[in-house]
């Protein structure tokens, strides 16, 4: 079921509608999981089981960790707290790895085999890929880490499996950790004109991006030109590479604030996800920017863990690496991904050796060098994780510097428009969203629900054919 359908708006509305007549909080979630799950299941009913189950364990082994911990309990089960812990987590990446990586290993191997004059019959199996499964695993790891580390507090089963369920982020994030929801599902939630207001602005400012932006782009221009670099000009391949950077862009932070809105009109509070990105005038500038949320748990659960930066640089540079190589593998099991890992960590251990100027006291000639430079490299970086295979990346790259001519360009002014407009939003005033927002708060409810279906059928008005899956939902 995706955000921007008919479907999914009359769902949302029914779950609305029942959600606020029920007065009694502990039905509020129970229903709330089942709508989770209806949600979830209108893709393929059979990953609801996958969903429950992974609700399951996470519960589970953070009741067994705290059982092992228990202050009357007997000594011999002091130091259970470990390995129960550490079998929890390999539960969730052989989970992981078994439906993201089982096909991408079996290759891995298929291929060295062949290599060395060894051919086999491997046990090929088609495995789905769940969508979402990296999204609500990691919520689940988080949860008994936090446990483990005794950061959070122990939470209900159901709590918890509505936390990993919850349908406006299961799909695509924000990862929301236990001790920022949790203790919402606790409470009985109220909707506030406020919330109100910038759950409704965050809704149609993320249909508009995803809908008019991302999809148009995707469609009319990005999707020609990666499926055969070859074919077009080194113009085209330039313009191309920056319509996918604001394509992503815009794609997934539609989706956050979709999510956002969504949480704010049934009373519950997301973390912001994304801030003007491509502003940042250093790589790591750029990571606590985008998809902070994931960022955020590969620094507090990978990063800090391999060290960080408490035994000096070279430790430093490792775990950094190590980290975005991580980082890049969970985006999916490809290579590109890797490299795409490997470029983010590479430069973000270079920036640390090198970089001595302070942002804040820097001109502005050397800022607007810096966040010029910053951009390209991720740009350049956006390549690896768009192209399907090494082969296209290889071309596309090829082509980007022959410096290419060609009899006529693809790119048209609607998709000039779109590309300007997409990185213009990163020089907006960082508050933009507030003053809608603001007067949706102060005007009768009549007139918000006339502002509404006015700028859905204006967005409806400038849709491509057809509805895209958002990008991350293959992750």
């Amino acid at each position: 079921m995706l955000f921007p359908t008919v479907t999914f708006h009359f769902f949302f509305i029914a779950v609305f509608l029942v959600i606020w007549a029920l007065r009694d909080n502990e039905w509020r979630k129970i229903l709330l999981l089942i709508a989770s799950w209806i949600f979830y299941g209108a893709w393929d009913w059979r990953f609801v089981v996958l969903l429950i189950l992974s609700g399951f364990l996470n519960w589970g082994g953070a009741r067994l960790i705290l059982w092992a911990r228990f202050e009357e309990a007997e000594a011999s089960r002091a130091g259970l707290a470990k390995p129960i812990f550490i079998a929890g987590i390999i539960a969730n990446l052989v989970i992981l790895g078994f439906f993201k990586y089982y096909g991408f290993f079996l290759e891995q191997v298929g291929a060295t085999l062949h290599s060395l004059g060894w051919e086999r019959d491997l046990p090929i199996l088609s495995v789905i890929l769940p969508v979402g499964v990296s999204f609500f695993t990691f919520q689940g790891m988080s949860y008994q880490i936090d446990i483990y580390r005794k950061h959070t507090r122990p939470a209900s089963l159901l709590d918890i499996t509505l936390l990993m369920s919850f349908f406006p982020h299961l799909v695509a994030g924000p990862i929301v950790r236990a001790s920022h929801l949790v203790p919402q599902f606790q409470t009985i939630p109220r909707l506030t004109r406020s919330m109100a207001a910038v759950g409704v602005t965050l809704i149609l400012w993320g249909l508009f991006k995803k809908v008019v932006i991302a999809s148009q782009l995707a469609t009319d221009y990005v999707d020609p030109v990666f499926f055969d670099p070859t074919a077009y000009s080194s113009l085209d391949l330039l313009t191309g590479l920056y319509g996918y950077a604001v394509q992503i862009y815009c794609d997934f932070s539609a989706y956050s604030d979709i999510a956002i809105g969504l949480a704010a009109l049934l009373g519950y509070r997301f973390p912001w996800n994304f801030n003007q990105p491509y502003r940042s005038a250093t790589l790591q500038e750029f990571w606590r920017r985008w998809h902070m949320s994931l960022s955020q748990w590969l620094r507090d659960y990978l990063y800090i863990s391999l060290g960080g930066s408490r035994y000096g640089p070279k430790r430093l540079y490792i775990a950094l690496i190590t980290t975005m190589l991580l980082g890049g593998l969970w985006h999916g099991a490809s290579w590109n991904f890797v490299i795409w890992g490997a470029i983010h960590g590479f430069v973000l251990a270079a920036e640390r050796a090198i970089r001595k100027t302070d942002m804040e006291t820097a001109s502005a000639v050397y800022k607007f060098a810096n966040v010029f430079l910053t951009f390209h490299i991720v740009t350049i970086a956006w390549l690896f994780f768009r192209s399907s295979e090494f082969a296209t990346s290889l071309a596309f790259l090829e082509g980007l510097f022959a410096f290419k001519t060609a009899d006529t360009l693809l790119l048209s002014p609607l998709s000039l428009a779109l590309i300007v407009v997409g990185m213009s939003l990163h020089f907006f005033p960082s508050n933009i969203i507030e003053h809608p927002a603001m007067l949706l708060r102060r005007a009768p409810a009549w007139c918000v629900a006339v502002i509404g279906v006015a700028t859905l059928l204006a967005i409806e008005a400038m849709a491509p054919e057809g509805v895209a899956p958002f990008i991350y939902y293959q992750f």
